[in-house]
C-alpha cells in the first residue's frame, strides 16, 4: 500500500512533523514494506508556518510584545517566492499566557511582525495565520501596530482594548498592505452565537459579563469601520480577520485548503492509497475549516488519528484515539509520541493480510 500520512498538529502535546513521523513508525513496524509518505499540514492557526516551512525559507527574529505587553522573541517566514508567512499565535497565541487575560489580551504584537514583514524589502504577499489567539479584540491591537488610531468620543486614542468606548478610525497612516491574504481555521461571522465572542471567548477565559462586554465591544467597531461582519472567518482570532479585511484589505481563504494547496496535498492523493489524517480533539468543529474536515472532503480512503473523540466519527472511517490506548488522557498527553505510534500500529493491523 501507499499511505499518506498528513496530519495536524496535536496541540499543546506535539507538531505536524512529529506526529506524523511517530504514526508513520507505527505503521512500519506492522507493515515493513508499505510505501509512507508524510506530509504535516495546518489549518490556518498554530503549526501553520512549520508546515509551510520549507528549504530555502528564511527564518526571521523580532522582539514584539505578547498579549499583555511583555516583550518576547518571536519569528515570521520570508519563501523563495516573496511569501511571508506570520503567524498569530506566536505573538498573541493563548498558549503565551500562564493565565488568560479575556478583556485586555491584544493583538498588538502581531500587528508588529505584520509590519516588519510588510516592511522587508523581499515581501511580495503576506500570508498571516489567525489561529490560536488568546484574544478577542477584533484585531484592533494588530491595526494599532500597522498605524491606525483609534479614539473615544472625546478625541482620546485608544491605545488596546477598549471597543466599548471606540467613536472614531483614523487609517491614514496604514502602512500599505499590499497583497495580504488571512487564513482562517473557522467559518464563523463577527458577531451572534457563533460569532468571536460568544462561541470562542469562553475558551480564552470569558465568563458571561466578559462576553456580553466582548460582543457590545465588536459590534460598535465594526459600526466604525463598516466591512462585511457576516463573512464566513470573519470571526476567526476573535475577530482578527474582520478588523483586517476591512481596515487593511485582506483576503479572508479557509486556511485548512490554503495550507494543504501549498503543501502538496492535491498531488500527493494522486500517489496515495489510503490518507491517515488527525489531531489533538475529534469534536464539531473539527468538519468545518479543520485539517480533519478538508481531507474528508478531498479523499475516499481516510483513517484518523485523534487524541480524543468527543463526536461521532463518520460510517466507515478508521479512527485511533490515543485517550483510548493509553487508557487516560492525561498519559497520552504525556508521550504523544509513544501513543501515535501504537495508533499508527493499530490502524495498520486493520489492513494486515
Amino acid at each position: 500500500m501507499r499511505v499518506l500520512i498528513a496530519p495536524d498538529s496535536f496541540k499543546g502535546t506535539i507538531d505536524a512533523a512529529g506526529a506524523a513521523e511517530a504514526i508513520a513508525a507505527g505503521w512500519r513496524a506492522v507493515r515493513p514494506h508499505d510505501e509512507l509518505r508524510c506530509l504535516p499540514l495546518a489549518d490556518g492557526g498554530e503549526g501553520t508556518l512549520a508546515a509551510l516551512t520549507t528549504v530555502g525559507t528564511q527564518l526571521v527574529a523580532a522582539r514584539v510584545l505578547d498579549p499583555v505587553g511583555r516583550a518576547i522573541d518571536a519569528q515570521w517566514a520570508l519563501t523563495r517566492d516573496g511569501t511571508a508567512l506570520v503567524e498569530l499565535a506566536s505573538a498573541a497565541g493563548l498558549p503565551l499566557l500562564a493565565e488568560p487575560a479575556p478583556l485586555t489580551a491584544s493583538t498588538f504584537g502581531f500587528g508588529q511582525l505584520l509590519r516588519a514583514a510588510a516592511g522587508h524589502p523581499g515581501t511580495r504577499r503576506i500570508v498571516a495565520a489567525l489561529g490560536g489567539s488568546a484574544t478577542t479584540d477584533g484585531g484592533a491591537g494588530a491595526l494599532t501596530a500597522l498605524g491606525a488610531v483609534f479614539r473615544t468620543a472625546e478625541g482620546i486614542p485608544i491605545a488596546s482594548g477598549g471597543l466599548n468606548t471606540i467613536a472614531s478610525a483614523d487609517l491614514s497612516a496604514l502602512i500599505p498592505p499590499g497583497d495580504v491574504v488571512c487564513l482562517v481555521d473557522v467559518d464563523t461571522p463577527l458577531l451572534g452565537p457563533t460569532g468571536a465572542a460568544r462561541r470562542f471567548a469562553p475558551q480564552k477565559g470569558a465568563n458571561d459579563g466578559a462576553v456580553a462586554l466582548l460582543e457590545a465591544g465588536l459590534a460598535r467597531f465594526a459600526a466604525v469601520l463598516g466591512g462585511d461582519r457576516d463573512a464566513p472567518g470573519a470571526g476567526a482570532a476573535g475577530g482578527t480577520a474582520f478588523g483586517l479585511a476591512a481596515a487593511w484589505g485582506a483576503r479572508l481563504v479557509p486556511g485548512a485548503r490554503f495550507v494543504a494547496d501549498l503543501a502538496g496535498l492535491p498531488a500527493a492523493l494522486e500517489w496515495a492509497d489510503l490518507l491517515i489524517t488527525g489531531e489533538g480533539r475529534l469534536d464539531e468543529q473539527s468538519w468545518s475549516g479543520k485539517v480533519v474536515g478538508h481531507a474528508l472532503a478531498c479523499f475516499d480512503d481516510v483513517a484518523l488519528v485523534v487524541g480524543s473523540c468527543a463526536t461521532a466519527v463518520p460510517a466507515g472511517v478508521a479512527c485511533a484515539s490515543l485517550t483510548e490506548l493509553a487508557g487516560d488522557g492525561d498519559l497520552a498527553r504525556r508521550e504523544p509520541a509513544r501513543w501515535l505510534s501504537a495508533a499508527g500500529g493499530a490502524l495498520a493491523g486493520r489492513w494486515e493480510g
